[in-house]
């Protein structure tokens, strides 16, 4: 990272003194060489004189590549660590609490993809893998978080976006939602532009990124890292951000992105970016003494004795599970145990995808949808199987539970069966017979509510069902498996004036 500080005011920045993220990035120039961003005379000297007054630096390996580009400026160095990876560092050890406040249920996968600003970013207009371009800049982007919804089953992973401010503040935040609304739909999270990315970048099983600051704090805190984009003629080729690009693996296009991702994760070795968390840093744990020993001296001011220099820690994301009002793809398999067991696999199908590719699967049984009451496809509420509402109890608008059920199976009568989630770990659905019954999952081994979504249990006693069942035979409790997760979910019988 490169701080530019400024103490006379006379002098012209071009960043006004806001950190810029030193990645090696080069910007565009006339003459025959291009300047590498943040460390170069153009950035750096005006009428041949240092701008900064001082020009903090986290690592002695970019006061070396200053020395060579800009000697002027050389004078103004100064290292003192860097206070955002030392906040990262400081919550590393709360990274379950993260997990759970961004709503990543245990077996889960937290998959981050991360974009910076450029054209040939992962938001740019390359094509990820660099195998040729897709039409515009907002296409490309869409389109991964797309194919992920589809490709990756919304019990077993969760997908976060981590997108560079000026993406947010270039094209304007309702167009960039516009750009993400299908994937969002599927149940995408977007990381707000400047809050919560760290805590994201803690919780995450892996980071769909590229050239960026946010990739690379990713891997040198040992993150898995997949490239979805990295233009290697833009950057330095002695920067760490470069090394990144020549260490980590790339996405293809040509391969599914699921088994692309379990791949990286299965065969990421710890240490591997242990030479880049090494640079990331010139003094871990200590960049708020040093800027703050810095700011004093540059004021003229004596630092305070006794008191120590902190940085606000890291808080705690509030909690916003995932939500999909796309129409969701369930396919089933029923066990004949002793203990009723149903493996249930979902997918969220936005627009015109195509049926997702374990439709094709040899274990499942049988396949339903489930639509979401506030869907925007209206038109697949009147043929669903299963048709969802997300509500509180008590919600006057809607519940008790017993009254819509008993209204959504008139409103509905193709569908097999209503289910109304009223509470993180439980739902109440009523099948097309009248029976209404209230299914709740078990708790962790800690005391901790499970994650799951509870549309996939409604899902998941659908299933029985509908392959002939009894409802009296699931009783008192299931099993409903998602990928290698067990989740035990009781079955209470409720009379219609109990909810």
């Amino acid at each position: 990272m490169v701080w530019v500080i400024i103490k006379s005011s006379h002098h012209r920045t071009p960043d006004t003194g806001h950190r810029t993220p030193d990645t090696g990035h080069r910007t565009p120039d006339t003459g025959h060489r291009t300047p590498v961003f943040g460390l170069s005379r153009e950035w750096l000297l005006d009428e041949g004189r240092p701008i900064a007054t001082a020009t903090v630096l986290s690592h002695p390996e970019q006061l070396e590549r200053l020395r060579e580009s800009c000697p002027e400026a050389a004078p103004t160095a100064v290292l003192a660590g860097d206070p955002c990876y030392d906040r990262i560092l400081a919550a590393l050890p709360q990274r379950e609490r993260f997990r759970r406040a961004l709503g990543v249920a245990p077996g889960q996968k937290l998959i981050v993809v991360s974009s910076t600003w450029s054209s040939r970013s992962l938001f740019g207009s390359t094509a990820a893998g660099g195998e040729g371009a897709v039409p515009s800049a907002e296409d490309l982007l869409p389109w991964l978080l797309s194919r992920l919804s589809a490709e990756l089953p919304a019990d077993e992973y969760q997908t976060t976006a981590v997108l560079h401010p000026n993406i947010w503040y270039g094209h304007g935040s309702g167009q960039v939602r516009a750009w993400l609304e299908n994937a969002r739909r599927a149940g995408l999270d977007a990381v707000p532009p400047l809050d919560g990315w760290r805590q994201a970048l803690i919780a995450a099983d892996c980071v769909l990124g590229d050239h960026s600051s946010v990739t690379y704090y990713a891997a040198s805190i040992g993150v898995p890292v997949l490239l979805g984009a990295f233009p290697h003629e833009a950057l330095d080729p002695r920067s760490p951000v470069a090394a990144l690009g020549r260490m980590a693996p790339r996405l293809s296009r040509r391969e599914g992105l699921r088994a692309q991702i379990d791949r990286v994760i299965a065969s990421h070795a710890p240490g591997r970016y242990a030479e880049l968390a090494e640079q990331a840093s010139s003094s871990p744990g200590e960049s708020a003494a040093l800027l703050r020993r810095l700011f004093y001296r540059l004021m003229a001011v004596p630092e305070p004795e006794g008191t120590p220099a902190l940085l606000d820690p890291l808080p705690l994301p509030p909690f916003e599970p995932a939500r999909r009002t796309a129409p969701v793809r369930v396919f089933a398999r029923v066990a004949d145990t002793d203990q009723p067991e149903i493996a249930i696999v979902r997918h969220a199908v936005v627009g015109d995808d195509p049926e997702p590719a374990e439709g094709r699967a040899k274990w499942a049984d049988t396949a339903h949808t489930a639509v979401d009451e506030e869907t925007r496809e209206t038109s697949r509420l009147r043929i669903a199987d299963v048709v969802l509402r997300h509500a509180a109890e008590h919600d006057p608008r809607l519940g008790p539970p017993g009254v819509w059920t008993s209204e959504a199976l008139a409103r509905y009568p193709y569908c097999g069966l209503v289910a109304y989630v009223d509470g993180l770990d439980r739902c109440v659905v009523r099948t097309r017979r009248g029976e209404l019954v209230r299914l709740s999952a078990a708790a962790g081994s800690d005391g901790r509510p499970d994650l799951c979504d509870p549309a996939a249990y409604a899902s998941a006693f659908y299933a029985w069902i509908a392959s002939g069942r009894s409802v009296a035979g699931a009783a008192p409790e299931i099993t409903v498996r998602t990928g290698d997760t067990a989740h035990r979910v009781t079955i209470e019988l409720l009379s219609p004036s109990s909810v």
